[in-house]
């Protein structure tokens, strides 16, 4: 797979289903629509799922698995990610999250597929928190440094910045264990 990829977050999407078991592309559609199991945080339509299959079987991410016999219509073809396709997904989902803008789509597609899979997701949330508290870091320096104009956009990117950090810190707050209570007749 080339360093140079770039993949979308509907292609990410639809490797870390694939990653999940083999399906067809109508299956990897009613999964994208808005009110399916991943829509709800990032969802495609139709014509775009093809697409971005298309370019992630031309990436080597997936691959034709078979035929499965429909009730209804043609037969559909099976599809699966390739051990190319798994690692470079595991590796996406340990990155942070770049840009504040993407916390609310990438982010939480992040974290779903953590969970869904059973990993620790712990290790993305710190580092999503290092990187956040650099960024509200710098934008306070760049807020109070500002003119009227552009100190308003940067006023909403840090406040932005900062409910990111707060939905960080209690993700982890969630993953900690609960405190170990004292032995009342002990005296401990």
């Amino acid at each position: 797979m080339p360093t140079t990829l770039r993949i979308s977050l509907g292609g990410w999407a639809i490797v870390g289903l694939l990653c999940e078991g083999d399906a067809h592309g109508w299956a990897l559609v009613r999964a994208l629509e808005p009110d399916g199991e991943i829509g709800g945080i990032w969802s495609i339509r139709r014509a775009l799922v093809y697409r971005t299959l298309d370019q992630a079987l031309d990436a080597g991410l997936v691959e034709r698995a078979g035929v499965e016999t429909g009730r209804r219509g043609a037969p559909r073809t099976l599809l699966r990610v390739t051990p190319a396709g798994r690692r470079a997904f595991a590796r996406w989902l340990q990155q942070p999250v770049e840009h504040v803008r993407d916390l609310r789509s990438e982010l939480l597609l992040k974290l779903l597929f953590a969970e869904r899979s059973g990993r620790d997701r712990e290790p993305l949330l710190r580092a999503q928190h290092a990187l956040l508290a650099q960024t509200v870091a710098a934008l306070e320096l760049a807020v109070a440094g500002s003119d009227a104009g552009a100190r308003t956009v940067r006023a909403f990117r840090l406040e932005t910045a900062r409910a990111g950090l707060r939905f960080v810190e209690g993700e982890l707050a969630e993953l900690a264990p609960p405190p170990r209570q004292r032995d009342a007749g002990s005296g401990r």
